[in-house]
Formats: structure tokens, C-alpha cells, sequence
């Protein structure tokens, strides 16, 4: 599978830059042509892993996301988000739907989300050094569309 695009983006882990970040994902995934309801999807998913970045990688205090993103020559679109935050001691329990580390308003369901809203979820993370999650969902081609 080819890389026929990509992009790098690097933001503070404040709240104001989550809508930013899903932004310029959509954006970028625009090229593919994907309908209002994987757009919407994609935001969506994007959202919950920089807001987990955030909450819970550097528990709010401040420090840097990496986000990038590929367009493969089959349609995929991979988006990897990175902090280095505290890391995750149990992405297995992590990823258990009502599972939180914080409580109080937060119902435990970001990667419950990201999974519903991706064909692919991939998460790697260390404790001390941060958490890697990539996303991935394959733009169906419509007729006419540019990459079909």
C-alpha cells in the first residue's frame, strides 16, 4: 500500500486545540472525499484520542500532542496521536467501556468511541513515557469521486 499523502502537526495539550486538531484531520481527509457521515466519524474519534491526550496522558497539566496522518493509495486514512504523558498501565482494562481513571463527569468510554467510529484501533503506550493511539478508517470510493 502506497503513501499517496501525509501531514505532521504538533499542538499544546489545551482543550481550546481539540476542536483544532479534529479540524485538521477532517480537513486533511477532505482529499478522499469521504461522506458527511465519515467525516463526522473521524472527527469524532480524533476528539475522543486528544482528549484522553489531554485528561488523562498529561492529567491536565500542559505538554505537547503529535498527530499525523496518511492517505494510502487504497483509501485508508491513519491518523497517529502521541503524547508523552504518564503512559497507560493497563490498555487492556483501559480499553474495557466505563473503565476511567478520573472519574466524576467522565463516563470511561474514549476508546469505546474511537473503536465505534474507526475500522482500526491500535494502542501503544509505556508508563513514564506516553501512549500512542492510531486510528484507522477506509473511505468507501463514490462514483466519480477522485480516489475511486
Amino acid at each position: 500500500m502506497e503513501i499517496i499523502n501525509k501531514f505532521q502537526l504538533t499542538i499544546l495539550s489545551r482543550s481550546a486545540n481539540e476542536g483544532f486538531a479534529r479540524s485538521t484531520v477532517a480537513a486533511f481527509a477532505s482529499q478522499l472525499d469521504p461522506t458527511l457521515e465519515e467525516i463526522s466519524d473521524i472527527k469524532t474519534a480524533v476528539s475522543e484520542a486528544v482528549t484522553n491526550c489531554i485528561v488523562h496522558g498529561y492529567q491536565n497539566e500542559f505538554g505537547k500532542i503529535y498527530i499525523s496522518g496518511e492517505i494510502t493509495s487504497s483509501g485508508e486514512l491513519r491518523v497517529k496521536i502521541r503524547d508523552k504523558g504518564c503512559g497507560i498501565e493497563n490498555i487492556e482494562k483501559a480499553m474495557e467501556p466505563l473503565f476511567t481513571t478520573v472519574g466524576g463527569e467522565r463516563a470511561g468510554l474514549g476508546f469505546a468511541v474511537m473503536e465505534s467510529f474507526t475500522d482500526r484501533i491500535k494502542v501503544r503506550s509505556t508508563v513514564g513515557k506516553g501512549t500512542t493511539v492510531l486510528l484507522v478508517k477506509r473511505i468507501k470510493p463514490r462514483f466519480g469521486s477522485k480516489n475511486g
